[in-house]
């Protein structure tokens, strides 16, 4: 999903520093328990999260050193980032999250080679032209981005969200962009095949945000749709990514377990490997009250977990930030009583909360892949 870094920043300037207790790297998490990459690997599921270059301080590296595995850059992979001008690469900020994970012994993912959604395309990439024969101009500049980028990373990345939300979650669709415009659906099947190619080692993925509640029907038609598309044109994919942003529009509604299954199933019969990329859990509905708030977003990530975890084919786990007061949901869905989102496992005072139990307890209810 989308964090636009220096809006973040300014919003959780005021959730931070002067509203919080002073915190000692070690300190805020000791009464947690065995680490949650830990209770993963028991079962031989890779735990981890997303980090950002804007949110590196020590109490917040400290949490993740303890409890991740992995980590996967929130926004320092994405085009908006690395081509945000035409004519020049900048890696710097994701280096910074490479060179973090390879510091600390763990693995990286990669997020994202193809976002396929024009919201979140540079400016100068919108009105491209590819010239007299776009198809080919197309082709050429979509396979030297992956190859510059999938070479800079090297083996490193072990794993490569290839494309990203490409389907229209309202129509069911790949949706329209200068890629599709030129070439259809072979924008996706290049992108697979030029990141097989320039990162042969590495899992090849393709994640989106369609969810278990009701509204998503038609975003998990499209996404099965697709899926079922890169089979069977022998497209080189590994993969399924499922985000699991738990009440992804804003508000939790009642979970459609048996469609929702269906889907997975799906998924699971056409060979796919699973991973959870993306979990937290919206409480934008949720009452004020903390602790029954807290209550609520633990019972629907338990309910969720359980589900997930039944499937042998599921062996990542990424949250999508480890503590509240780094979560993109701050400033992309604000509560209407204007308190602080609680989505992720951690407070804003780097203390477990009941969501990190309920992420223990699912782990160690699940099954060993």
């Amino acid at each position: 999903m989308f964090t636009h870094i220096p809006t973040r920043r300014h919003i959780l300037a005021g959730l931070t520093a002067a509203a919080l207790p002073p915190v000692t790297a070690g300190a805020a998490h000791a009464d947690a328990g065995p680490s949650l990459k830990a209770l993963a690997a028991e079962k031989g599921i890779l735990f981890g999260s997303a980090l950002s270059a804007g949110t590196m301080e020590a109490a917040y590296l400290d949490i993740l050193k303890t409890e991740c595995g992995v980590i996967v850059p929130e926004n320092e992979f994405k085009v908006y980032v690395i081509a945000a001008q035409a004519d020049r690469y900048n890696f710097a900020p994701g280096d910074a999250i490479a060179g973090f994970a390879r510091d600390n012994g763990m693995k990286l993912r990669g997020h994202t080679l193809l976002w396929n959604k024009v919201e979140f395309m540079p400016k100068w990439l919108l009105n491209i032209d590819f010239g007299r024969k776009p198809a080919l101009g197309a082709e050429r500049y979509l396979r030297d981005y992956i190859k510059r980028v999938c070479t800079h990373y090297g083996d490193q990345v072990f794993s490569w969200d290839v494309v990203n939300e490409t389907i229209d979650p309202k129509t069911g669709e790949i949706r329209d962009t200068p890629f599709t415009k030129a070439l259809g659906f072979d924008c996706i099947r290049i992108a697979f095949e030029a990141a097989r190619e320039y990162a042969p080692r590495a899992q090849l993925v393709y994640n989106d945000y369609m969810s278990w509640e009701a509204g998503n029907e038609t975003h998990r038609k499209g996404v099965q749709k697709l899926l079922e598309m890169l089979r069977n044109k022998n497209v080189p994919i590994d993969g399924f990514g499922i985000q699991s942003h738990i009440g992804n529009d804003g508000h939790i509604k009642e979970a459609q377990h048996s469609e929702w299954r269906a889907f997975v199933d799906a998924a699971v019969d056409m060979k796919y490997r699973l991973l959870i990329t993306e979990f937290d859990v919206n409480d934008k509905d949720l009452p004020t009250d903390i602790a029954a708030r807290d209550a609520g977003v633990a019972a629907a990530a338990k309910d969720y977990l359980d589900l997930m975890f039944s499937y042998k084919e599921l062996d990542q786990f990424l949250c999508w930030g480890m503590t509240d007061n780094h979560s993109w949901l701050q400033g992309w869905t604000p509560r209407a009583d204007k308190t602080p989102q609680r989505p992720t496992p951690y407070g804003a005072d780097y203390r477990p909360k009941p969501l990190r139990e309920a992420i223990a307890a699912a782990l160690r209810a699940a099954p060993k892949r």
